[in-house]
């Protein structure tokens, strides 16, 4: 009798254990799956676009870039699921050393990056190349992050706006001298989102886009009037040159006029393997940071229609995950992360439309380039983490 009430008392389940299933245990229970599917679908269709339109652009090997880009993107899916299982807030205890990771590795490429087109942004390295600035953008929202909540009390709001600002502008800055203007504007703009939501007072904002403003004429009228220029001639041509693309047809704004002439042909349904814009060569970088036009005159409005739509479920899915954080950091996380993103998505599409200038901003997902897609899937798992724990700590579980 003793032995039955014994099996009977231990083989009962304790009132207070948890049973988790194999998809918590995996961290795929509470992932945001329609985010997971729109980045999927982005990179799959990026894969895609490459293997139709690049397949001369390498003598004898007609699935380069469709075969580098699908390494990336299984590399970047891999790192994504990996980021899903760690608690992002464990990156707010490793804020110093993310920011001195981020500044060192941006450093070095002036000394050890290999010199491309007039400018040192990546280390050569035996199977690609690394571009550390990409991955910085995220390390830049994490590292941040952690500085404005912990830092929320100290000093006058001034003062910690000063800060903060310093802190994201020091990296913008040495990016920018590599020179990389179009990679050091997104390190300013997640600057300004998460000071945003970390309650920056709007005042505060308003005098930082006056200095904006100031600085931009600085650089782009006085400094040049007086015989001081501080962008390089290339720059200043392709950030003035859509104002009046007929006067740099066949300068600075020769691939931004060739970007819009394809677009335009692709008109609804687009023109498939008629494409003479893209596949011709008319329009350069078409891999890179014209990959939207491609897409435009390949498979017209329905294309870029069909892109826009999964951006679109990305970011709605992402800005949501700001609402569902654990905590604060998440919060900021997510929304520096969100910001980026929908930044670098609408300068490229607007360059590509010819309504924005040339920056030389990828478009995320879709822009070939291993560094680009590893960062950004590096992100969105950070944004998976923040959503699964969020669902974990309602329940009662912080980790598994």
């Amino acid at each position: 009798m003793n032995t039955y009430a014994t099996r009977t008392r231990n083989s009962r389940p304790e009132p207070f254990a948890v049973h988790v299933g194999l998809g918590e245990r995996l961290g795929l229970a509470h992932m945001d799956w329609p985010l997971t599917i729109a980045a999927v679908a982005l990179i799959a269709f990026s894969v895609f676009t490459l293997g139709q339109a690049t397949q001369n652009d390498v003598p004898g090997d007609p699935n380069y870039f469709l075969e580098r880009q699908t390494i990336y993107a299984l590399l970047g899916i891999v790192g994504m699921f990996v980021l899903t299982r760690i608690d992002y807030s464990r990156f707010r205890e490793l804020r110093v050393g993310i920011y001195t990771f981020l500044c060192t590795t941006v450093t070095l490429v002036f000394f050890f990056g290999f010199a491309a087109r007039g400018s040192r942004r990546a280390f050569e390295l035996p199977f690609f190349s690394f571009q550390p600035s990409e991955l910085g953008k995220l390390l830049l929202v994490l590292a941040l992050a952690g500085f404005v909540i912990d830092g929320a009390r100290r000093g006058s709001e001034v003062q910690r706006t000063v800060r903060y600002l310093c802190l994201g502008l020091a990296p913008a800055g040495l990016v920018f001298l590599q020179p990389d203007l179009g990679t050091s504007l997104v390190y300013v703009v997640a600057t300004l989102a998460v000071m945003y939501f970390g309650g920056v007072p709007w005042t505060h904002f308003a005098v930082i886009g006056g200095a904006l403003v100031a600085l931009i004429a600085l650089v782009l009228v006085v400094a040049p009037a007086v015989g001081t220029p501080i962008l390089k001639g290339y720059q200043e041509e392709r950030l003035t040159s859509f104002l009046n693309p007929d006067e740099h047809q066949s300068g600075a704004g020769y691939q931004q006029n060739q970007s819009v002439i394809a677009t335009g042909a692709g008109q609804l349904s687009g023109r498939g393997d008629k494409a003479t814009q893209t596949r011709l060569d008319f329009v350069p970088e078409r891999h890179i940071d014209f990959i939207f036009a491609v897409i435009g005159e390949r498979y017209g409005f329905m294309g870029d229609a069909f892109v826009l739509s999964l951006y679109a479920l990305l970011f709605w899915r992402a800005l949501r995950i700001t609402t569902l954080s654990k905590n604060s950091y998440g919060t900021l996380v997510a929304g520096g992360i969100a910001v980026a993103l929908l930044f670098q998505t609408f300068v490229n599409v607007g360059m590509n439309l010819g309504i924005m200038p040339i920056t030389g901003i990828p478009l995320p997902l879709m822009s070939y380039g291993g560094s680009s897609v590893l960062a950004t899937f590096l992100a969105i798992g950070v944004l998976q983490s923040i959503n699964v724990q969020a669902h974990l700590s309602q329940k009662g579980r912080f980790a598994w």
